[in-house]
């Protein structure tokens, strides 16, 4: 347990990431523009060069990537229980919200709850374009950086998917490298996160002993909760590019095996896009409802199954990340992948972001004045996630 000196913090990183998990609508482009606005330009926990390199980080890993950043964000500020803290506050809201559709699927109707879901998906609009030009103005200072993050929107748009995100990044890492290399942008720190060699490589070994464990364990051993979570941990380890593209995956897993009825899919995925959140916590929904005489458990295992990958993984990692960063060649490869991620999130504002809320000049100026709200009035992002919610009801009536 956390002693007394530290319990303040930890309730801090619970406290914050709550109202984020609470109010973060937009997906996992949205999520890093909230995480951006509230630990780097409000509460300042971290530069902003600190925070691109850990984005642009998980987005090389397997597993849901916002998520994967949240955690690393807490473990930076409170260690181990402050990562606990982070995933869990942040997760919980959408994974009940979800559990409790699966339980009541009437949850979300009514023309006043459709327009709050309505609204928040503007204010994700607001929140990510005010991210993209807080981290372009001091990610890409000059025109070699502006040009990677261009070409890393066009990648994006024109190849698509995951392909499109990491060849974003690993093109502007080696652009970054031939043209970055003048750039003095101050060395890099310390970035705060310390997790010893030795749990780095206990966590990589576990990461691979589930994934080829769980697997003979279900084949020896045959049961519905085994098979369930071998699936969804799966799913996890070897995903890359967020929820969206784990769903096929669940899909084979679930729908195809009978378990999930093709209806009952869709709905929990149609439920998972409307509620903040990471939209990871889908698991908790197709778990609850594939354990029917005890859907709470079932929910909470296939939450866990899903969401520990990706975190393993990125526990393995860490302890080589700042040694890596202080290398001159990885700074001037992470300045060119810093400049990637501004252009991969500018992307993520058009498509989805922007095209699945602004659908007519309503919209269009309630987001404007979203953004306007932010930039100019420096009203704090809960605060215009309130103003968007109403906007959204007016527009709906």
């Amino acid at each position: 347990m956390p002693s007394g000196s530290t319990a303040g913090r930890i309730r801090e990183i619970f406290l914050a990431f709550l109202a984020l998990g609470l109010t973060s609508f937009g997906g996992p482009a949205a999520h890093l523009g909230y995480f951006r606005n509230e630990f780097v330009a409000r509460r300042r926990w971290l530069s902003e060069q600190d925070y691109a390199d850990l984005v642009a980080l998980c987005q090389f890993l397997p597993g849901p990537a916002s998520s994967q950043v949240g955690f690393a964000l807490g473990l930076q500020r409170g260690g181990g229980w402050g990562a606990a803290a982070a995933w869990t506050a942040f997760t919980l809201p959408s994974a009940i919200i979800l559990v409790a559709f699966a339980l009541s699927a009437s949850l979300l109707d009514g023309a006043v709850s459709q327009g709050i879901i309505h609204g928040l998906k503007v204010a994700a609009v607001a929140v990510v374009a005010h991210a993209v030009l807080g981290m372009a103005r001091s990610l890409c200072p000059d025109q070699q950086r502006a040009g990677i993050a261009l070409a890393a929107v066009l990648l994006v748009v024109f190849v698509g998917g995951t392909a499109g995100q990491v060849s974003a990044i690993l093109v502007g890492a080696l652009a970054g490298l031939v043209l970055c290399r003048s750039a003095n942008d101050g060395a890099a720190g310390h970035s705060g996160i310390s997790v010893s060699a030795g749990t780095g490589r206990l966590t990589a070994v576990l990461y691979v002993f589930l994934l080829a464990g769980l697997p003979l364990l279900a084949w020896l051993a045959p049961s519905a909760l085994l098979d369930m979570l071998d699936g969804f941990y799966r799913a996890g380890a070897l995903v890359f590019g967020g929820g969206h593209v784990m769903l096929p995956l669940l899909e084979a897993e679930v729908v195809q095996t009978g378990r999930v009825t093709a209806d009952e899919f869709l709905a929990g995925y149609g439920a998972a896009q409307a509620i903040p959140g990471p939209l990871f916590t889908f698991a908790a929904y197709l778990g609850a409802v594939m354990g029917p005489s005890a859907p709470i458990i079932w929910a909470a295992l296939a939450l866990l199954a899903i969401f520990l990958p990706g975190m393993l993984i990125l526990m393995a990692v860490l302890p080589h990340w700042n040694n890596f960063r202080r290398w001159h060649r990885a700074q001037a490869l992470m300045r060119g992948a810093n400049a990637a991620v501004v252009g991969i999130l500018g992307a993520a504002l058009y498509q989805p972001v922007f095209t699945s809320a602004i659908v007519g000049p309503g919209e269009f100026a309630l987001g404007l004045t979203g953004f306007m709200l932010l930039s100019v009035w420096k009203l704090p992002a809960w605060g215009v996630v309130i103003v968007m919610a109403a906007g959204g009801v007016l527009l709906g009536a």
